[in-house]
């Protein structure tokens, strides 16, 4: 199986990505199952879905510690501000906003210890 590499643009953030080649597989419709998608109407979704432009993960950009949040749940922030520090190797880092928006979901605490990649918040604009 091969495997792709691509830079992808997307509102200005830069993502290195790796695609692999899937062996194919038949549709469901190729080996004549019958299948019907339907989307859910918006009365049946969350209320707080409604409301959800576009959204990103700010990630841990290295393994530390959760020193302080500097924003709660709903906050509006714009790009460069600071949403949280990280202590990495008796350094104190701070966090900032890539994008402005409103912090949607925050998944750390303050003293939670954080591996490099990990979701620490997500802002919806």
């Amino acid at each position: 199986m091969e495997k792709y590499r691509y830079r992808v643009t997307v509102d200005g953030r830069i993502f290195d990505v790796t695609v692999e080649e899937l062996a194919a597989f038949p549709s469901m419709q190729e080996k004549g199952i019958a299948c019907h998608q339907e989307e859910l109407p918006s009365s049946q979704l969350p209320p707080d879905l409604l409301s959800i432009g576009a959204w990103v993960d700010v990630e841990a950009p290295m393994p530390g510690s959760i020193v302080e949040l500097a924003v709660k749940k709903g906050d509006v922030v714009k790009a460069g501000d600071v949403l949280l520090i990280l202590e990495a190797m008796k350094m104190e880092n701070e966090i900032t906003a890539p994008q402005g928006g409103r912090v949607q979901e925050i998944l750390v605490q303050a003293g939670d210890t954080v591996a490099a990649g990990d979701i620490l918040l997500r802002l919806v604009s």
